[in-house]
């Protein structure tokens, strides 16, 4: 069961080392395997990849491809009821995002010298998107929806078939919902190196976005920079901040969000309050019996859960940012007191009712967030992540020549001589 632990300065920071190991481990094995992968889709294009969706997923599909035909005939499978949840998470994750969205703009001076930055959609990108028994629907929506908000000229998914061959059909629903633009059944590493290096049918794309196993991860870590992608993603991860006025059933229940996803998650709770404490291990035990993934979560909070009692909620802000989680939520009494302080964090949730799930499917803000401490530096998927910025001069002959002698000097401090002659040839007599 999860830790429980007094902070005294030393034991707090024993267990705080223990995660990052855990974020430090890489599995050579698998990268070896990747590498492969890549290598061979690199080479024989579709062909490898066919092989690859045999060995991996069972059966390859005739056409890599799913028509628009096949797209909507699947969407009429699903619940009726779930559509419109769809549509009605999509309309909350566009109204947030679409107020991201950059200008391109342009400033004058007296002089004649114009200059301005151009902001446009990348061309081409290709989305991940578990698939089989792992298919996360809203996972389409929070990567498309910004994408074409962003302007994006082609949205690519991929996502493995299931064991039929056939696509699943709430995956294809989001996808439509969303406006991707196509869809290739195939997944795993070899998908995402098909999207890096293109193939027969797989256009090239400029960056891979979405969530995938250690071989998905671990391919896009590897293909960085032949494309971009959004972030090297850890497992999940949660911290509750929570004083005495919280209710011990709803942290244990948002403690077990986070849990259940991977036996690598952490789920941390931090709370001014030893009775608070012990009352949500209790609550842990009780709800944790008729839960689906209850072995997933019990070796979870076993391994990198725990509880941190502080002598003041100082203590505990100071913690949580030095922590940067992907999941911060603040279950206070006046949660909104803490809006300013916490400032290393992927999301942040406020209240009692606002439990991460909320942020997962429904409420707006982006469920893709930087994990493993990186909220330091990184920032939550957004429009942003989707655009491209360039920048423009127009400087006059008299603007140039009245700024030549300094840009002359500079160059030759720097001991670049062509960057000086570049300038002063334009002023020779």
């Amino acid at each position: 069961m999860i830790n429980l632990i007094k902070a005294d300065g030393k034991t707090e920071v024993e267990f705080l080392a223990k995660l990052e190991e855990r974020n430090r481990s890489a599995n050579d094995t698998v990268t070896a395997t990747v590498q492969d992968i890549i290598e061979n889709v690199r080479q024989n294009g579709d062909q490898a990849v066919r092989e690859y969706t045999i060995k991996f997923d069972g059966k390859a599909p005739e056409c890599f491809e799913v028509s628009q035909e096949e797209i909507f005939a699947s969407t009429a499978q699903c619940d009726p009821e779930f559509i419109v949840t769809l549509k009605k998470a999509a309309e909350n994750i566009r109204d947030f995002h679409q107020r991201q969205k950059q200008q391109s703009w342009l400033t004058t001076k007296e002089n004649g010298v114009m200059m301005g930055q151009r902001v446009r959609g990348l061309n081409r990108v290709g989305l991940y998107v578990p698939g089989g028994t792992a298919a996360y629907p809203s996972s389409v929506l929070m990567n498309a929806i910004p994408a074409k908000i962003a302007g994006v000229k082609e949205l690519i998914m991929v996502t493995p078939p299931m064991k039929d061959g056939k696509p699943n059909p709430d995956i294809m629903a989001a996808a439509a919902i969303a406006g991707v633009d196509r869809v290739f059944l195939m997944g795993g590493a070899q998908a995402v190196a098909a999207l890096a290096y293109g193939t027969e049918s797989v256009p090239k794309v400029d960056k891979i976005v979405g969530p995938g196993n250690i071989y998905v991860a671990t391919a896009k870590k590897l293909l960085y920079g032949m494309v971009d992608i959004d972030m090297i993603a850890g497992p999940s991860e949660i911290l509750v901040l929570a004083d005495d006025s919280a209710d011990p059933k709803f942290l244990a229940a948002d403690l077990m969000s986070q849990a259940e996803h991977d036996r690598l998650a952490s789920a941390i709770l931090v709370t001014t309050s030893q009775t608070l404490a012990e009352a949500t291990i209790a609550e842990l035990d009780r709800q944790m019996q008729t839960l689906s993934r209850k072995e997933i979560i019990e070796e979870s909070l076993t391994n990198y859960g725990v509880i941190i009692v502080c002598d003041e909620m100082d203590k505990a802000v100071e913690m949580a940012n030095e922590l940067a989680p992907e999941h911060l939520e603040v279950c206070c009494e006046n949660p909104l007191e803490y809006i300013g302080k916490l400032d290393n964090a992927g999301s942040v949730f406020l209240g009692n009712y606002s439990p991460e799930p909320l942020g997962d499917y429904f409420a707006g803000p982006n469920h893709v967030l930087p994990t493993s401490g990186t909220a330091r530096f990184f920032s939550p998927l957004s429009v942003d992540s989707f655009i491209k910025k360039s920048s423009f001069i127009y400087y006059t002959e008299p603007a140039l020549r009245a700024d030549s002698e300094d840009i002359v000097r500079f160059a030759k401090t720097e001991g670049l001589t062509a960057h000086a002659n570049s300038i002063s040839v334009r002023f020779e007599d």
